[in-house]
């Protein structure tokens, strides 16, 4: 596989003024046309790569919102909007809520970073997303994508979906990226959900039963136990999860940590059989979960339970609920 790097690029661009790579990855129909124009913005930046950057940074939820502050599409942090946003649908204000605003600000900002690492050695993509995601600081001071593992874990994810086009939705294949982004943006909607010991299902919360190993029952709570967010947020792509986070794990396609992207299942216990908990990868070293009993659907680390047995990808498959 030949893999086109902004250098390429580059050199395409000089030849033949106005080409850039064209848009081949799953984007919601609506976002397409300001992907291709904001995606044109300059050689560095691709339809590919700015649409691989909103799949990675919020599934293209114009809403979503992350634990540390990161607001809209774009996932830009208030004080960066401040200084970079502008008004892209010519409106006169500047709405980082607003795709037609922030992601064509997105491919400025990420115009504006290239040139500024533009003399830093390594490949000059990767120390653009990396600059995205760390700072151009830390990557001027290391001379390239830093050692953190978050950014470059970051930096291999958008490259590896940029890279390459959509998958199909046949039996037998793994998700693509914008389906496990949609079913981020599905179990988000639930935030603040109660937990219920074996509540939930494809249709939403539910009440449970008892008992969970705590002696907790579910039986009078409706809401979602770590299983049935999964089941649910899944349903919503088609995808027919087991109802259990063992099986999830076994009707799911194993990865390699450093390939995680949105919406891979995280899973904890100290082997396959014993898997006692899931959770559905959100970026940045989160999950979203449905933790334990008294507690509710929510945002948390992925080093909040120290027993991490793996993560996996749902594949399409006529599994039935077990």
């Amino acid at each position: 596989m030949v893999v086109i790097t902004a250098a390429l690029i580059q050199a395409a661009g000089d030849n033949h003024p106005g080409l850039n790579m064209a848009l081949s990855i799953s984007v919601p129909t609506k976002y397409k046309q300001l992907v291709e124009e904001a995606g044109n913005t300059c050689p560095e930046v691709t339809p590919n790569l700015l649409a691989s950057l909103l799949t990675q940074e919020s599934g293209f939820n114009p809403k979503a919102q992350s634990p540390v502050g990161a607001q809209g599409i774009a996932q830009f942090m208030p004080s960066t909007w401040e200084s970079s946003g502008i008004d892209g649908n010519g409106d006169g204000k500047r709405d980082v809520w607003d795709p037609a605003d922030a992601i064509p600000s997105s491919a400025k900002y990420l115009c504006g970073i290239a040139k500024d690492v533009n003399d830093v050695p390594g490949n000059h993509q990767d120390n653009m997303l990396a600059a995205y995601n760390a700072g151009t600081d830390a990557v001027r001071r290391y001379h390239g994508v830093p050692p953190f593992k978050e950014t470059q874990q970051y930096v291999r994810s958008i490259s590896s979906l940029a890279d390459q086009p959509a998958k199909g939705g046949n039996p037998g294949t793994s998700i693509t990226a914008l389906q496990g982004a949609t079913a981020v943006n599905a179990a988000q909607e639930k935030l603040g959900t109660p937990y219920s010991w074996g509540g939930g299902d494809a249709s939403g919360p539910s009440t449970g039963s008892c008992c969970s190993p705590s002696g907790k029952s579910g039986a009078d709570i409706s809401g979602f136990d770590c299983s049935g967010l999964t089941v649910y947020a899944y349903a919503k792509v088609g995808i027919n999860l087991p109802r259990t986070a063992a099986a999830q794990y076994a009707a799911s396609e194993p990865i390699k940590p450093d390939q995680m992207r949105i919406g891979d299942l995280v899973f904890y216990g100290g082997s396959a059989s014993t898997i006692h908990h899931v959770g559905i990868y959100i970026g940045g070293g989160y999950m979203i979960d449905s933790p334990r009993p008294g507690s509710k659907v929510r945002f948390s680390p992925l080093d909040e339970m120290t027993d991490l047995y793996g993560v996996a990808r749902p594949i399409h498959s006529t599994t039935k609920e077990i």
